[in-house]
């Protein structure tokens, strides 16, 4: 199975095809979904004496790890809000601390295993697009004061510093965050895995799952792993074996294109490195990549099918935000399945015994499947319990066939409060 055609496909480094899994293995631990989770946490049980095996059902980060925006950034999709509801505001805090030791997990594998041609480039700004100055100084000042997170707010008459548009009214600056080439951090990490020990196998599509022996077994069409632990580590594209957790899972596509080269004119328009993104339920957001090309992504729905139009779809989003930017080429266009929970925070926890889910990352998931990864590797090996606390966002069940266009009507509703802000703003 081929890679689906996007910029990182185009642009990433040499791997092989892996063979799919032909015989009987035991080993410690078998992990299935050779996405980001899942290589995260075979990297941290290696690290910790653990032999590992990963099945994965196409090619390693074939689905969103391997697509995404490339924004690796502190928190989660469900947020600060949320999260002190569930755990009062010291466990938020403990709960942020995580996110951002994820982000320092990324770092720090791109530096000290050296891998190659992941480009990453330093700072995220948030922007509003309507007039609000009041509230987001307030949540900067928060995020210092409780969450220990520095955040620069930027006013109205900072942001032309950065960008060239009138579509946006304030904004903040994380210069803690970071974005890079998704597809190629998680080749290289693979290598890394195999060159520890490790074995991927890839085009195995588990079958069948013994959950509840001592020692469990997990099935292919040619092949069979023996382990004591499963981690459950897929995402959108959850085969159905998954059981329980798929059913927990809401699918919800996203989509991003990337541009022609653009020259000195995207310069004009974006005058920073920083990815940016606005705060809005289908938020834009892009970056500069390749030097002078522009990655553009946003909409969001529970239809899994691409739209026919999507470069032009997009095309006009960002032509939107600048006209300027009218004529350019749309080059490659693609889309992808985010899992979601209802609660839109992660699931990273026991199933049942020996069996561990680390998925529903919601879009936020280049800092919470490596964090993720380590909490199950950590609870796995018995160094410790941190993973407990994301027991307050437990598998919960997405509603069955009426669960999407329940999400669906959810987004709507968001959308037309992003359209009265702007409303009121005289931004629309």
């Amino acid at each position: 199975m081929t890679y689906l055609d996007t910029y990182y496909s185009r642009t990433a480094i040499a791997a092989p095809q892996r063979p799919s899994l032909s015989e009987t293995l035991s080993v410690d631990v078998c992990i299935i979904g050779g996405g980001l989770a899942g290589l995260s946490c075979a990297l941290e049980l290696l690290d910790r004496g653990k032999s590992v095996v990963i099945l994965e059902a196409r090619r390693v980060a074939w689905g969103a790890s391997g697509r995404n925006g490339g924004f690796v950034t502190a928190g989660f999709a469900g947020g600060e809000r949320l999260a002190e509801q569930k755990l009062g505001k010291e466990g938020a805090r403990q709960l942020f601390d995580l996110s951002r030791e994820g982000v320092a997990i990324v770092r720090n594998n791109i530096e000290t295993l050296k891998l190659q041609e992941t480009a990453p480039s330093p700072g995220k700004i948030s922007v509003i697009r309507y007039h609000d100055p009041d509230s987001l100084r307030r949540y900067c000042d928060k995020m210092a004061r409780e969450y220990g997170h520095e955040l620069t707010y930027l006013s109205k008459t900072d942001l032309p510093d950065y960008m060239n548009t009138d579509r946006y009214h304030q904004g903040y600056l994380d210069n803690q965050g970071f974005h890079f080439h998704p597809l190629n951090y998680c080749l290289g990490l693979a290598s890394v895995i195999e060159q520890r020990g490790g074995q991927i196998f890839e085009d195995s599509e588990v079958l069948a799952m013994d959950q509840d022996s001592l020692v469990k077994s997990v099935t292919t069409a040619r092949g069979k792993v023996k382990a004591r632990d499963i981690v459950l580590c897929g995402g959108g594209y959850s085969g159905k074996v998954f059981d329980k957790v798929r059913r927990s899972l809401l699918p919800i596509s996203t989509y991003v294109v990337v541009t022609e080269k653009i020259g000195p004119l995207l310069g004009e328009c974006i005058k920073t490195s920083a990815a940016i993104l606005d705060d809005r339920m289908a938020s834009d957001y892009y970056r500069i990549v390749d030097g002078d090309r522009l990655l553009w992504g946003g909409r969001v729905t529970t239809k899994t099918s691409e739209p026919r139009d999507l470069a032009a779809l997009l095309g006009k989003d960002m032509v939107d935000v600048y006209p300027a930017l009218a004529g350019v080429k749309i080059e490659t266009s693609w889309s992808g399945l985010m899992a979601y929970a209802r609660h839109k925070m992660p699931y990273i926890g026991a199933v049942k015994p020996g069996v561990w889910a680390c998925t529903a990352f919601g879009g936020h998931g280049m800092n919470t499947a490596p964090i993720g990864g380590r909490l199950i590797a950590e609870a796995i090996t018995g160094e410790n319990t941190r993973y407990k606390l994301f027991k307050a966002f437990d598998l919960q069940w997405n509603g069955g066939p009426a669960g999407p266009l329940a999400a669906q009507s959810v987004y709507w509703g968001l959308k037309l409060a992003d359209w009265w802000n702007e409303r009121k703003s005289g931004t629309c």
